[in-house]
């Protein structure tokens, strides 16, 4: 029997979200957001989804793991000859969203991704697990695959080559840093009033705006 989707309802009772009493720095928010996120024990906190677009227009979205924040930016790794790779090459534009359904609350960003620098990548490259950093090298991201089989034999053959020698950097891997244009935060509340704040970069002072949108 096929179920009627249209009928599922979920019930918000979230904390409330006032545009007057958030932090006025929305990095601030969002570490706040985010600590409480990882005390609560979710599932991927880090999780976020990002959207692209080719030049023309064409959309795709997948989730990605923020590996690291700051002034500068949120921080994701992937292979630079991806979909996603192609697409930012073509399309700087982006936007991700954390969806933290336990806590009612989402996060949406937008603004320009430009890879980090080769060092910076480098380096955490060697920190990930050994099996990370070969399934790095093994795998053609986003292209056909004739089988699994060839997948994990290709993975296979680069383990034993490997197995006593340290596993060089990809240079067709690395870092990218969206550095946010707008920020808007979502708070789950009754009767579908949702609250929603959003945060604005002036381009002359510098300084972000806050303003109340209608859920």
């Amino acid at each position: 029997m096929k179920k009627d989707i249209s009928r599922i309802r979920t019930n918000y009772q979230g904390e409330l979200l006032d545009e007057k009493q958030v932090n006025p720095d929305p990095l601030e928010q969002f570490d706040t957001w985010l600590r409480e996120a990882i005390d609560a024990e979710l599932t991927e906190p880090t999780a976020m989804i990002l959207a692209t677009a080719t030049a023309s227009g064409i959309p795709s979205v997948r989730t990605v793991l923020l590996k690291s924040y700051d002034r500068k930016g949120f921080v994701f790794y992937t292979n630079y000859k991806s979909r996603k790779g192609t697409e930012i090459e073509e399309n700087p534009h982006a936007s991700v969203l954390f969806f933290w359904p336990q806590l009612q609350r989402q996060v949406r960003l937008s603004g320009i991704l430009s890879k980090t620098d080769p060092a910076d990548s480098e380096r955490y490259f060697k920190e990930r697990p050994v099996e990370s950093r070969i399934s790095a090298w093994v795998s053609s991201q986003s292209q056909p695959l004739d089988s699994k089989a060839e997948l994990e034999e290709n993975y296979r053959l680069f383990e034993e080559k490997y197995s006593s020698k340290e596993i060089p950097y990809p240079p067709f891997w690395g870092g990218y840093c969206l550095s946010p244009q707008a920020y808007e935060f979502w708070q789950g509340q009754p009767n579908r009033l949702h609250d929603r704040v959003e945060y604005q970069l002036d381009p002359e002072s510098r300084i972000w705006q806050t303003v109340r949108l209608a859920p």
